[in-house]
């Protein structure tokens, strides 16, 4: 019997269809795409953050020879399930949120981290409204505490962990409030809508060179131990050749401007055994990672 035209083509479209969809062309697809999603940490304002990263995005695009797109998320915890389910192939995560993300896909790499002061680590600071009720520690017994997001490092996990050693266990001996961001966080305690908050202490300062936050209206309280800075990810399925493309963009950077937009002064390779003290510290909080949003 003769095929028509017509069904010969449908056929013909139809195989080419399943070979697409098979798991194996998917691969290959997705192995070298044409356009690299670089998610940033949504840990200060979007359009801040969109805008301060174009440098970056011409930077990556000639030296890797890609399209470039940067991706900000509404929030970290739908950051780290775009990065789970492939809808990105390059973030910059927090410590923490890392951590969570690789435990939801252990099959992302960490290979660079930023590099401050000579070293790979910065702290978490806490803050008081200057003239405030909160003058020390001690003083956030009964008061409201702000912290950002509940994935943060230096603006959740840290300065949380920090307190508990001092005494002060969230909920029991405060009121935790979370409020998204670390500028959010910094506002909040400038205009004494809350007592005291932390935040990431690069992005105080940050905050500060910028006029976003005035320094006399507020106080220093203290400063966590240091904590291991934020990775740059990527997808472990992306083809050998474009990875380590991608490792030596970010580790042979050397632009002011693209360095201080990620508030460091370059880049080395990265390990994920760094970041077993925030396992730890989640432990300490006892806070699973498998059930945290």
């Amino acid at each position: 019997m003769k095929l028509s035209f017509s069904r010969r083509a449908f056929i013909a479209s139809a195989i080419a269809l399943t070979a697409a969809l098979s798991p194996v062309a998917a691969l290959a697809d997705k192995s070298n795409p044409d356009t690299l999603r670089v998610a940033l940490l949504p840990d200060e304002n979007a359009a801040t953050l969109i805008q301060n990263a174009q440098p970056l995005k011409e930077y990556l695009a000639e030296t890797l020879g890609k399209k470039v797109e940067i991706v900000v998320t509404t929030d970290y915890s739908s950051m780290i399930e775009a990065m789970r389910f492939g809808r990105i192939e390059i973030g910059y995560f927090g410590p923490f949120s890392y951590v969570l993300a690789k435990s939801r896909a252990p099959e992302i790499e960490a290979f660079a981290v930023g590099v401050e002061k000579g070293k790979p680590t910065y702290n978490s600071v806490l803050i008081a409204t200057a003239g405030g009720p909160v003058k020390t520690l001690a003083d956030v017994k009964g008061k409201s505490f702000g912290f950002g997001d509940q994935a943060s490092t230096s603006s959740h996990l840290a300065p949380r962990a920090h307190l508990v050693k001092n005494g002060l266990v969230g909920n029991d001996d405060y009121k935790v409030v979370h409020l998204g961001t670390h500028d959010a966080v910094a506002r909040a305690v400038q205009q004494g809508q809350i007592p005291a908050g932390a935040l990431s202490e690069p992005i105080l300062r940050n905050l500060i060179a910028r006029g976003t936050i005035d320094a006399s209206k507020i106080v220093e309280l203290d400063l966590t131990a240091p904590i291991p800075n934020y990775p740059i990810t990527m997808q472990g399925y992306l083809a050998p050749e474009l990875k380590e493309k991608i490792r030596a963009a970010f580790l042979d950077l050397k632009e002011p401007e693209i360095l201080q937009s990620f508030r460091v002064e370059g880049f080395e390779a990265a390990s994920d055994s760094s970041y077993d003290v925030l396992r730890e510290t989640a432990e300490l909080l006892n806070l699973e990672l498998a059930k945290m949003n």
